[in-house]
């Protein structure tokens, strides 16, 4: 297993407020994907995406990226072609309104044990009836358990195109690091939408499973909507 990472060094065109950034991130990452005819069926498709990104950093105190500043940004895939891709198109969407794309540098990262995961970028849980999972609003962190333990399943099963099913759920320990809900926040019909997740700290089970999906996490974020910036591990 191995994943590959871009790094993205941008200038800023005009201020950014925190609560706009994943959207125009991944606005920004879904125009230049539309550009790749492969990589277009695949953005328009309801499956899985095989890759995550973060924020810019680094942040501002006011939470306000500024005009005329130099930021970067970080996008991980599972797949290098997607990556390469991205490499070159990112830097010729030079019309973007918001922000530029100066430069980039692929990084390969091969397997390795994972001890811990942290998420910087919310970790979103979809429960029954479409409620996001959150402290307060379905507690049950066994169901939360098992909701990112069978999507990471998926992811990998989905890209290597082979079943791997494990009886134990690949975390051992879970603790939540935020007190209140986490939000990105999107526009959806014209008006403001937000995803509510949370930030977690992970420890993964030793055994070979519970490795991979770790991993995975990894390679192409934890839980839901990563193609939004969901789920962000590092």
């Amino acid at each position: 297993m191995r994943y590959f990472e871009l790094t993205n060094r941008v200038y800023i065109k005009k201020d950014i407020d925190f609560r706009r950034s994943f959207e125009i991130i991944s606005r920004y990452i879904s125009f230049s994907m539309a550009q790749i005819d492969d990589f277009l069926e695949l953005h328009n498709k309801n499956r899985f995406k095989f890759y995550v990104f973060n924020n810019f950093y680094p942040i501002e105190r006011d939470r306000v990226y500024k005009r005329g500043g130099s930021y970067e940004f970080n996008i991980r895939s599972l797949d290098e072609s997607l990556i390469e891709h991205l490499s070159k198109f990112l830097r010729e969407n030079i019309n973007n309104p918001n922000f530029l794309v100066v430069e980039t540098q692929k990084k390969e990262i091969k397997y390795s044990f994972v001890s811990e995961l942290y998420s910087i970028t919310p970790v979103i849980a979809t429960m029954e009836r479409g409620v996001f999972w959150t402290k307060d609003k379905d507690g049950d962190i066994f169901k939360l358990y098992k909701q990112l333990h069978n999507n990471l399943e998926r992811k990998y099963n989905s890209f290597y195109n082979k079943e791997i099913h494990s009886k134990e759920n690949f975390i051992q320990l879970l603790e939540l690091k935020n007190q209140k809900p986490q939000t990105i926040q999107l526009t959806k019909n014209g008006k403001p939408f937000r995803f509510f997740g949370n930030k977690f700290k992970i420890i993964p089970h030793s055994d070979e499973i519970s490795q991979k999906l770790a991993f995975t996490a990894l390679a192409c974020g934890l839980g839901e909507k990563n193609a939004f910036g969901g789920g962000f591990c590092i």
